[in-house]
């Protein structure tokens, strides 16, 4: 099955905001766990964070197909200079159908300012979602590196 756009039911700003905490949060929880992240805030945690984040500048939406609970979301913010996408899921029984591009589709197409730079962060390890990101059109632009804490030279 590939979804098209007009598939996909896009809800944002206000209807994903802070009534939608709850699923955000634990949309977000799914993300951190599938892209190996090292956040381990809890779920209660992860909700107090994604309110702050809706009562600053961000934005989020909810993706979901007709006779779907959400099955997608985004989190950004809008700059002068660009778009932050801080983050974008899929959950994984609806990858690879389409889900995520029309997501991403639909934010470039009725969301965000038209030629508007976006800027993302992919973590290195996460070849699945660099893939993605490169299929949908972004290039590789800056690579940040880091020594954990532990780590002795």
């Amino acid at each position: 099955m590939i979804c098209s756009p007009p598939d996909l039911e896009i809800r944002w700003r206000v209807p994903a905001g802070y009534r939608d905490v709850d699923i955000l949060a634990s949309l977000n929880q799914q993300l951190i766990r599938d892209e190996g992240h090292r956040n381990l805030m809890s779920l209660s945690e992860l909700q107090d964070r994604m309110k702050g984040w809706l009562e600053s500048e961000y934005e989020a939406a909810l993706f979901s197909l007709p006779g779907t609970d959400s099955i997608a979301y985004a989190l950004w913010a809008i700059y002068p200079e660009h778009i932050y996408l801080r983050q974008f899921f899929v959950t994984p029984e609806h990858r690879r159908l389409g889900v995520g591009r029309a997501a991403f589709q639909q934010l470039n197409e009725h969301i965000w300012p038209p030629g508007t730079r976006l800027r993302l962060e992919v973590l290195s390890e996460n070849v699945r979602a660099m893939n993605f990101w490169r299929a949908v059109g972004l290039q590789n632009y800056a690579l940040v590196l880091e020594r954990d804490r532990e780590a002795t030279t």
